[in-house]
């Protein structure tokens, strides 16, 4: 178990690694930062004394060696316009987005459980038939569709909900609906899939035989065994569902990480595009690790393999 959680890590790290040369380097071919972020009338030697102060003009191996040793010292740089670190602005946002993706990853797993396992029951039934179509039409919805939808319904038409913002609960409803429509579908169709095949295995129809409670057999002997194609498609949605809200925040003003990163991009402030990416991919590579963890508690062969 132990040697296999290490290779995790280690590929983990491997994989950041990777990232943090892709994330300095691409925003190096944008052009000097100093043309991008200063006007276009602005003199030659203010432009050149802003880029010497700020190691612009250094070759791009020697500022990559600096950005390595202020990373390995947690410093990913200073914010142009806010003057403050540029990872406390990104870890100042990022919660609310991590709270946000964990309550949609949290309901999209008990309505999608629950509602593949008892469509699983009956085959064709009318009840799987449901799910089914519900679950393929959830799938197909994207986001920014969704979202624009949404507002269009609930907030302008019907007048239920805000449009935007995020001080109270009910500025949280609607961005978490658009976040849990498509996995929803798409997890729902996952656990209908893996319930079939576990509860016709021949260690359940013993269980059946022995008299054991219908409810139990389901949520208990099947589920578990059921579980690990699920952990697998849920963990690729939650990695998608943190990208997804960046969209998502964006429609609704929502004052997360997307939103921080595309009010970045637009003005220029690379520094915090860099330690948002860093930061972002960082949780999902700690995120995957977790899921690596619980594979190793649902299926113990994978402790010996």
């Amino acid at each position: 178990m132990s040697k296999y959680l290490v290779q995790r890590i280690l590929y983990s790290c491997i994989s950041m690694i990777g990232l943090i040369v892709l994330v300095f380097f691409f925003a190096r071919l944008t052009g000097n930062p100093a043309d991008l972020y200063l006007p276009i009338n602005t003199p030659p030697d203010v432009r050149q004394e802003f880029s010497q102060s700020h190691g612009f003009n250094d070759p791009a191996l020697v500022q990559f060696s600096r950005f390595v040793v202020n990373l390995a010292h947690l410093d990913l740089g200073e914010s142009l316009r806010q003057q403050r670190p540029a990872l406390t602005i990104v870890l100042e946002a990022f919660p609310t987005t991590l709270m946000l993706s964990a309550i949609a990853m949290g309901l999209v797993l008990s309505i999608s459980i629950v509602a593949g396992s008892l469509a699983a029951r009956h085959p064709n039934g009318v009840f799987d038939r449901i799910v089914s179509l519900i679950a393929l039409a959830s799938a197909s919805l994207p986001n920014f569709w969704l979202a624009i939808v949404s507002i269009l319904i609930f907030a302008v038409g019907l007048r239920w909900l805000p449009t935007s913002g995020g001080g109270s609960i009910a500025h949280w409803i609607l961005p978490l609906l658009v976040l849990i429509v498509r996995p929803c579908g798409i997890i729902a169709q996952v656990v209908r899939s893996s319930m079939i095949d576990a509860l016709s295995s021949a260690y359940v129809k013993t269980a059946r035989a022995k008299g054991v409670r219908k409810r139990k057999i389901i949520f208990i002997h099947a589920l578990r065994n059921a579980m690990l194609p699920v952990m697998t498609v849920a963990g690729d949605q939650a990695a998608g569902m943190i990208n997804g809200a960046v969209i998502v925040e964006m429609i609704f003003g929502f004052p997360g990480i997307g939103k921080l990163m595309i009010d970045s991009i637009s003005n220029r402030e690379f520094v915090i595009i860099q330690a948002a990416v860093i930061v972002v991919a960082a949780a999902i590579f700690l995120m995957n690790f977790l899921i690596d963890l619980t594979y190793v508690m649902l299926d113990p062969r994978i402790r010996y393999n």
